[in-house]
């Protein structure tokens, strides 16, 4: 909606409210996924024609993994609010914005970005990610206020065989004084990681009700590495599933050889957090071919954890104080 390409010394400032009038395109998209499973997608829109005119659809399914599939089946895709693509020297700072149709802010392979002091407010909705970058170099998040009906940030590289192809990560990333409320994840990598992310330092968060906090999701056949990864200084409080978790399995995709395709996660250091009121307080979930490994977890106390900690797959896991519920937590 607000859109940019190989631009530069872009600035959007202000007190003002950006309104993305997000409804007409949420109710647009419930009708098109209850169309495609009860009729096998007869009443098509006016968009799902000009889709399958711009993209060879069988080049996409062949680059795709099958955990995509059903998305692509609707041929129907929202524009995030805020895009800038390949831009450099970008500044997003004091605004609110309100009802995204999809990604709210979402700068693709962008350099030198600044998101700073912006509130977001998404009414649950699907897909109304906070802030995405995607696959850029040298972005601060400062000083945000994020409630949104998926994850508030996200960093991501793109997908599958055509991110691994183009193969630019996302990289240099500082994530600090920011507040999360409602939202899928608090702080989020993944799971479209095939391009990698690496360096990212997320500190002095507060995040209070989301679904998770700290979330690294990622599956078979994405491919890629997550890695150098620092967290410190992390206050979370009603957490509905994970304070943290890595995932490896987030898709359930079947067993496969090791290739290109197995993601990896790897270095990856918390500190300094505080948690009260979680259902799961840690989960790290490898794969047998590629267990998650070299993780740091140090000065982390939980109280009011429902369930036990998780460790499946994941070696060179390094823990001093940690506890859950004024135990600390030990490896087996």
């Amino acid at each position: 909606m607000i859109y940019a390409v190989d631009a530069e010394n872009i600035t959007i400032k202000g007190e003002g409210t950006l309104d993305g009038q997000g409804k007409k395109w949420w109710m647009e998209f419930f009708r098109v996924m209850i169309d495609l499973k009860d009729n096998g997608m007869r009443d098509i829109n006016k968009y799902q024609p000009m889709w399958d005119a711009q993209n060879d659809t069988t080049a996409i399914y062949a680059e795709t993994n099958k955990d995509y599939v059903s998305t692509l089946q609707r041929r129907f895709f929202r524009p995030p609010f805020i895009q800038p693509v390949r831009c450099k020297r970008v500044k997003i700072e004091g605004v609110k914005i309100v009802n995204s149709p999809f990604w709210t802010v979402n700068p693709e392979f962008c350099e030198n970005v600044t998101i700073k002091d912006i509130t977001i407010h998404n009414v649950p909705s699907p897909n109304t990610d906070g802030i995405n970058p995607e696959s850029c170099r040298n972005v601060h998040i400062s000083d945000c206020h994020i409630s949104v009906g998926d994850d508030c940030i996200t960093i991501k590289s793109g997908r599958d065989a055509q991110a691994r192809r183009l193969g630019v990560p996302c990289e240099n990333i500082t994530i600090t004084n920011c507040t999360m409320l409602s939202g899928h994840g608090g702080v989020v990598i993944g799971s479209e990681m095939s391009g990698s992310v690496r360096k990212v330092t997320i500190s002095n968060c507060v995040f209070d009700g989301t679904d998770r906090g700290i979330r690294i999701k990622s599956t078979r056949g994405r491919g890629g590495v997550v890695e150098d990864i620092r967290v410190s200084n992390i206050v979370m409080s009603n957490i509905k599933q994970e304070a943290v978790v890595l995932n490896l399995k987030y898709s359930k995709m079947p067993a496969e050889p090791k290739s290109e395709r197995t993601p990896v996660f790897r270095n990856v250091h918390i500190s300094g957090m505080t948690v009260t009121d979680v259902k799961t307080p840690i989960k790290i979930v490898g794969l047998e071919e590629a267990p998650i490994s070299d993780i740091v977890l140090r000065d982390i106390h939980i109280q009011g954890g429902k369930q036990k900690c998780i460790f499946e797959n994941c070696e060179r896991i390094t823990m001093d104080d940690v506890t859950v519920n004024g135990e600390k937590i030990k490896l087996d």
